[in-house]
């Protein structure tokens, strides 16, 4: 089998849908020698966060000196990002490889009469298979969808379940409520387990105490009130923080953007700092935290990727992403700067709640779609966005929506400045108005792609190509 053949293998099975359980799961595995079992695992769950904290802590055992796997999904641009190891993609021959014994497993199920596997199940099983084969040290293993009957939670044994923040999304198979949520989430905490959770509101915290109370296991709060922030600006954020434990972490470095990442890094943190403590992991040091967090990045999470014009992504895909979007452009994008911003939603989503929340914000908007069956129609979302902002066009071609947006900050820039120069060729002739024109400055110029992490992935590979032509 090679990559190509690979990839439709897994990608020809969507029409089996999402089925939530864990039998065909357990199934293939068993069939494929059970390759979880010879592996360490880092559990996470959560809503929003996790991804950025698997990549924190997958990082620092990386900077100890571990062979670590770190599993993730969706992936933004190539399928190899969702497993890979020491930092690196899959290879596409490991793929192929790896997919190829899954796919045998699979037709022997089918043989008797099983159900096909989904394409979520066959993925973990190819990661599981691959990751066993390199013998990795640790997995640091994403949950997909919800936790309880998540393919990932087939594992039986984690050193850490950790549980990221909480909130809406995904309601008509989570729940629509913060509680049910979390019950959900906390589906991955094992019998007399491990717990560390960022510091959630007391809905999620009270139903994931609960849990931890009937499982027997033992729970700890990554608390927030720890974070001292020192600078956060557009490049970099520098904290203080203490860990679960009380130890004083100073000047701590990351280069992902949004208050919330330093959270997320204490989350990450306070793993380290647990499997330290119980020695779990013997070559971790606070140096290795240090290195591991300032390392990280999390492509599509307010990730930027020009300067000039500054031009940023971000997955803000549900309510609590997009207010975390919003809170970072409050704070770091003022009245100094002319907004643009392009959007792109899946029909699914808390859609009236995402637009009421980011269209605001901006002066102008480009309505695109993205790449998946499920995204909203252009002139749907555009209707929508009408009641908060009066500039939109759509552009229903990611690839033309990101040109017409550096197109439009150009004519933006020349009719400024061609307003700058008329007023000051008339202010020649009125001493009153050259005070004026000379406090007058020209706005700087954002474009920020936002929504669906479908539509952030194709952006980002338009730009970067863009960047690389010039």
């Amino acid at each position: 089998m090679n990559y190509s053949e690979a990839l439709e293998f897994i990608h020809g099975v969507e029409k089996f849908g999402m089925v939530l359980g864990l039998d065909s799961i357990k199934n293939l595995l068993d069939r494929l020698d059970r390759p979880q079992d010879k592996l360490k695992f880092i559990h996470i769950s959560g809503t929003n966060g996790k991804g950025s904290t698997s990549t924190f802590i997958s990082n620092i055992l990386i900077e100890a000196g571990y062979s670590v796997g770190l599993y993730t999904s969706p992936f933004l641009e190539v399928f190899n990002e969702r497993i890979r190891l020491n930092g690196c993609n899959i290879d596409d021959q490991d793929l192929a490889d790896s997919v190829e014994l899954v796919k045998e497993a699979c037709q022997k199920m089918l043989g008797e009469g099983l159900a096909h596997p989904t394409e979520f199940e066959l993925v973990t099983a190819t990661a599981f298979v691959y990751y066993a084969s390199k013998q990795v040290d640790y997995v640091v293993l994403e949950v997909g969808l919800g936790g309880r009957y998540d393919a990932t939670n087939v594992i039986d044994k984690s050193l850490v379940s950790a549980i990221a923040s909480i909130s809406l999304d995904h309601t008509k198979v989570l729940g629509d409520t913060i509680d049910k949520v979390a019950y959900e989430k906390a589906g991955i905490i094992k019998k007399k387990g491990q717990v560390i959770m960022y510091e959630q509101g007391p809905e999620a915290t009270e139903v994931v105490e609960r849990v931890c109370k009937e499982e027997g296991a033992n729970l700890i709060i990554s608390r927030n009130s720890g974070i001292e922030i020192k600078k956060s600006n557009l490049n970099n954020q520098v904290f203080d923080a203490l860990d679960y434990l009380g130890n004083k972490y100073e000047d701590l470095k990351i280069r992902m953007i949004g208050r919330h990442q330093t959270k997320n890094a204490l989350l990450a943190l306070n793993i380290a700092a647990y499997l330290m403590e119980n020695r779990l992991a013997d070559k971790l040091s606070r140096e290795a935290i240090y290195s591991g967090l300032l390392k990280s990045k999390w492509p599509g999470r307010m990730e930027i990727l020009m300067d000039s014009p500054l031009f940023m992504i971000d997955g803000a895909h549900n309510l609590d992403g997009a207010q975390s979007l919003v809170g970072e452009i409050d704070r770091l994008l003022g009245e100094e700067w002319d907004k643009i911003l392009v959007l792109g939603l899946l029909a699914d989503k808390d859609v009236d709640g995402i637009v009421k929340i980011l269209v605001p914000r901006f002066d102008r908007v480009i309505v695109t779609l993205p790449n998946n069956p499920r995204a909203m129609d252009v002139e749907e979302l555009a209707y929508r966005v009408g009641m908060y902002c009066q500039d939109i066009i759509c552009i229903e071609d990611i690839g033309q929506a990101v040109d017409y947006s550096f197109d439009l900050v150009d004519r933006l820039t020349r009719d400024e400045k061609a307003r700058m120069h008329e007023t000051e060729k008339r202010s020649k002739k009125s001493k009153s108005r050259q005070k004026k024109v000379t406090n007058e400055n020209p706005k700087k110029k954002a474009i920020i792609g936002a929504g669906s992490l479908f539509l952030v992935g194709d952006i980002r590979s338009h730009v970067n190509r863009s960047i690389s032509d010039r």
